[in-house]
C-alpha cells in the first residue's frame, strides 16, 4: 500500500524515498533501507536476523553505513557512505513513473572488492541510468565483508557461543529474501530477478548458483570477472581463522570474547592476515566462501559439472586483460610473476598431487604468441577469471541457456597506461556513468565511442533482465547460447561481434583441471 508518491510500506514498516533527475528522465530512490537486524553484540559472526518492525516513517533519502573495512592505500575507494557494523541495508531506483504492482524486472547488484572492500552506496552503481529507462527496477546490497563477513569460526561454536558459516553470503540470501517480500510495492515482480555482480560480487552470484538455499530468490544471473574457484575448504578456513585470533591475541578456548572486540581492532588485524595469505599462498584470498557442507557442499563450478548448479539463464564473462589492474596497483591479490606463478603450481600440486596440472611444455605452448613480459599477466588472468568462467560456462549450459562474453573495449588512456580492458574496467558501460568521479578513463578522449559501447551493454544486461535473452539495439549481432558445438562468444569492442572457440588455446592447456580448487 502505497501511502503516497515517495512513502512506500514494506512488511517492516513504512519508508520515504526522494525523487531526483531532470525532467523526462526523473527517477525515485529509496536509500539505506534496513533489511536485517543490527548485525552487533551477539549477532556478530551470526547469520542475519529479522529486523524489528517499525510504525514510524523512515527516512531513506541518504545511504546507510556500509561494512567496517581497512583502508588499502594502493585500491582508493569512495564508499558513499560512512563505515559502521549496522550496515544490511539496500538501496531502490524506480523510473518516476513506476507504480506498486507495476511488475517491472528487478537487477539486483552486488558490489566486488576482494571479500573485503566496497559499498552498495560507491557513485559508480548509481542506479539512476539504468533505472531510468523505465524497463527494470534496480537494487543495490550491502553485505558484511572480510572478517566479519567471510571469517569461518563455526569449528570454534561452544555451548557458550556459536558462530555461523558463510555469514557474508546468508545476508545476501537475506536481502534476496526482502526483495521477493516487499519488491512488488515499489513496482517490481518477484519472480522475474535478475541478480548480477563482479569480481567478488559475481563470486557471490556464481556460489549461490550452487545453494540450494537460494532456490526461488533469483530467476536470472550474470557474473562478471567471477573467481568462482575461490571457494575453500573447511580446514584453510580455519587455518585463517586460528591466524586471526592470534593476531587479536584470543586463545581458541575463550572465542567468545570476539564479540566485545572492538571493530578497529578486528579490521587491524584482518588487514595483516588479508595481506599476508597472497604472499605465502600466492593464488589465494584470506575471506571467502567456504565449502561448509551446510548452505554449500562442494564447491560451485564441481557442483555444475555435476549438473547441480540451479537452472536459471546465465551470463557469464570477462575482461580480455583482467591482472593488468593488479600490476598497476601493485597488489599481491594475483601470482603476476613468474615467481609468485611458479609457486603457486608448485603449491597446488602438493596440495593436490592426484589433480594433473598442465606440464611446462603445455603452458609454453598455449602462450607462446604472448611476449615474455606479457605472459604471466595472460596466465594469472586465466587461472584467476577466465578460464574458471569457461569452466562454469561450459557446465551451466547442459541445465539452463548460457551466454558467454568477453570485455575488450579500452579507452586511449587505458592504452597509455598499458591496462587496457582490466579488471572492473567494464563497469562504468554497465552501469551508464561514463565520465564520473569514479571514472577518469575519458580524460585522453574516446568518449562517442565509449558511450556508443554502454549503451550497447546496457541494452544487452536490461533485455536479458527482461527477457532471458541478451538481445542488442536494433542491427546489432544476436548472441548465440554457449554449447559444446561452437562455443559462442561475445566479443564487446568498438563494435559487438561473435567468435566461435576463441578459448580454444587456453582451454587445450588447462583441459579439465580446475586449477583453482583449493
Amino acid at each position: 500500500m502505497t501511502i503516497d508518491n515517495l512513502v512506500v510500506e514494506t512488511a517492516c514498516g513504512p519508508v520515504r524515498g526522494t525523487e531526483t533527475g531532470l525532467p523526462g528522465d526523473r527517477v525515485k530512490v529509496w536509500k539505506g533501507i534496513r533489511y536485517a537486524a543490527p548485525p552487533l553484540g551477539e549477532l556478530r559472526f551470526r547469520g542475519p536476523q529479522p529486523p524489528q518492525r517499525w510504525t514510524e516513517i523512515a527516512d531513506a533519502t541518504g545511504f546507510g553505513p556500509v561494512c567496517p573495512q581497512p583502508t588499502i592505500p594502493n585500491m582508493p575507494i569512495d564508499l558513499g557512505a560512512s563505515q559502521d557494523e549496522d550496515c544490511l541495508r539496500l538501496n531502490i531506483w524506480t523510473s518516476a513513473d513506476t507504480e506498486p504492482g507495476a511488475g517491472k524486472p528487478v537487477m539486483v547488484w552486488l558490489h566486488g572488492g576482494a571479500y573485503l572492500l566496497g559499498s552498495s552506496s560507491q557513485p559508480l552503481y548509481d542506479g539512476r541510468t539504468l533505472a531510468s529507462s523505465g524497463e527494470v527496477i534496480v537494487v543495490t546490497v550491502n553485505y558484511r565483508l572480510g572478517a566479519l563477513g567471510f571469517l569461518d569460526l563455526s569449528s570454534f561454536s561452544t555451548g557458550r557461543r556459536r558462530f555461523d558459516s558463510n555469514v557474508g553470503l546468508r545476508d545476501v540470501l537475506a536481502a534476496l529474501g526482502w526483495i521477493r517480500e516487499n519488491i512488488e510495492v515499489f513496482g517490481g515482480d518477484p519472480d522475474t530477478v535478475t541478480l548480477f555482480g563482479e569480481s567478488a560480487g559475481a563470486g557471490i552470484v556464481t556460489t549461490l548458483l550452487a545453494m540450494p538455499a537460494a532456490e526461488g530468490l533469483f530467476a536470472r544471473a550474470i557474473a562478471q570477472s567471477s573467481p568462482a574457484t575461490s571457494v575453500y575448504d573447511a580446514g584453510r578456513a580455519r587455518g585463517v581463522a586460528v591466524c586471526m585470533l592470534d593476531k587479536l591475541g584470543i586463545n581458541p578456548a575463550d572465542v567468545d570474547r570476539l564479540a566485545q572486540v572492538p571493530a578497529a581492532a578486528i579490521l587491524a588485524a584482518s588487514k595483516e592476515v588479508f595481506d599476508e595469505v597472497p604472499v605465502r599462498n600466492p593464488g589465494t584470498l584470506a575471506f571467502v566462501p567456504i565449502v561448509d557442507g551446510d548452505l554449500l557442499t562442494d564447491n560451485p563450478v564441481k557442483l555444475a559439472q555435476e549438473g547441480r548448479s540451479r537452472p536459471v539463464p546465465l551470463v557469464i564473462g570477462t575482461n580480455k586483460n583482467e591482472a593488468a589492474l593488479f600490476r598497476l596497483m601493485r597488489s599481491p591479490l594475483m601470482p603476476i610473476t613468474p615467481h609468485a606463478i611458479t609457486s603457486m603450481f608448485n603449491q597446488i600440486a602438493a596440495e593436490q598431487p592426484d589433480l594433473q596440472l598442465p606440464t611446462a611444455e603445455q603452458i609454453g605452448s598455449a602462450y607462446s604468441q604472448v611476449g615474455r613480459r606479457a605472459r604471466p599477466l595472460n596466465i594469472a588472468t586465466d587461472v584467476g577469471f577466465r578460464m574458471p568462467s569457461v569452466w562454469l560456462a561450459e557446465a551451466h549450459s547442459m541445465v539452463a541457456p548460457t551466454y558467454l562474453y568477453r570485455f575488450d573495449y579500452s579507452t586511449p588512456l587505458l592504452k597509455l597506461v598499458l591496462v587496457r580492458a582490466a579488471h572492473a574496467t567494464e563497469l562504468p558501460y554497465v552501469w551508464g556513468n561514463l565520465g564520473g568521479p569514479q571514472d577518469p578513463t575519458l580524460k585522453l578522449g574516446g568518449a562517442k565511442i565509449a558511450r556508443a559501447v554502454s549503451r550497447r551493454v546496457r541494452t544487452r544486461w536490461i533485455n536479458f533482465a527482461r527477457h532471458g535473452t541478451p538481445a542488442g539495439p536494433d542491427g546489432e549481432p544476436d548472441w548465440p547460447r554457449y554449447d559444446d558445438a561452437d562455443r559462442a562468444c561475445l566479443i564487446v569492442d568498438k563494435r559487438d561481434t561473435v567468435a566461435r572457440n576463441v578459448d580454444a588455446h587456453i582451454r587445450a592447456a588447462w583441459g579439465g583441471q580446475v586449477v583453482g580448487f583449493r
